[in-house]
């Protein structure tokens, strides 16, 4: 990283960046968390490449660099082979995001079009989150926050309807996912309509999703509401979402949900 005088001068660099990740490389590292997030052949992380890095030495990385890098190298960091690289850049995104949505900078004009860029260059680049972990620590963040502050982009449900029925399983968990901040402020809205839409989907990534999603619109909400949601879909979701739903219930009535018989 740049001296403090040679960071008064002139900015970072994704290249700079990149060097320096990859001279934290840990080999024996590498190999644990290709098992983990299962790289091997005809795995959903089939071919992710790994560099050993915690993910707070990448957030590390983020922290050092967030205000001496422009967000047009952010780009040449997504598409990096490196799966610690792209989260890098992804949280960098984070962090400008977060910073644009103050309650000072909700409604200035200028803090709304610069939110809408970085909005846009996550979804282009929603591919090179090819993972659950990269998802998750950014879609609440980004596409969630989005949604309920002010844009010029067009309808939002639309831009998360598109995610939610594209032929991509990360862009599909980007629209379950994000739900989780909708959730948080007291809308369960979001979280119901991606969880019917995601109810059938084959993949058990999604399946935990769902679940997951659904579990916090009970715990942050209403119990009830989701009893609403379990007491209509129960006899035929996936058992994988039922479970996750749950899981914050007494063990008694856990116990019911997981009796009753499944439909044919």
């Amino acid at each position: 990283m740049k001296t403090e005088k040679q960071r008064l001068n002139e900015k970072i660099t994704a290249k700079e960046v990149i060097t320096y990740m990859e001279s934290l490389r840990n080999d024996s590292q590498r190999g644990i968390l290709s098992r983990f997030f299962k790289t091997g052949p005809g795995e959903y992380g089939e071919g992710d490449e790994f560099l050993g890095l915690r993910t707070p030495q990448t957030r590390e990385t983020v922290k050092a660099i967030s205000h001496d890098i422009s967000i047009d190298e952010v780009p040449e960091l997504l598409m990096s082979k490196w799966h610690e690289v792209r989260l890098c850049g992804l949280l960098l995104l984070v962090e400008r995001f977060r910073r644009l949505s103050t309650k000072n900078r909700f409604y200035d004009e200028e803090s709304i079009g610069k939110r809408d860029d970085i909005v846009s260059m996550y979804l282009e680049y929603a591919e090179r989150a090819n993972n659950w972990d990269l998802v998750d620590l950014t879609a609440p963040k980004i596409l969630g926050q989005w949604i309920m502050l002010p844009s010029h982009l067009k309808d939002k449900q639309s831009i998360i309807d598109m995610l939610a029925y594209s032929d991509n399983l990360w862009r599909q968990r980007m629209s379950m996912v994000c739900t989780w901040m909708t959730t948080d402020k007291g809308d369960p809205s979001w979280c119901v309509r991606y969880a019917n839409i995601h109810l059938h989907h084959p993949h058990d990534l999604m399946h935990k999703a769902v679940g997951w999603m659904l579990r916090e619109m009970g715990k942050k909400i209403s119990m009830d509401l989701l009893r609403d949601f379990l007491s209509q879909h129960v006899a035929h979701m996936p058992r994988t979402t039922l479970r996750y739903a749950i899981e914050k219930m007494d063990f008694e009535e856990r116990q019911y949900w997981m009796k009753i018989p499944r439909e044919k």
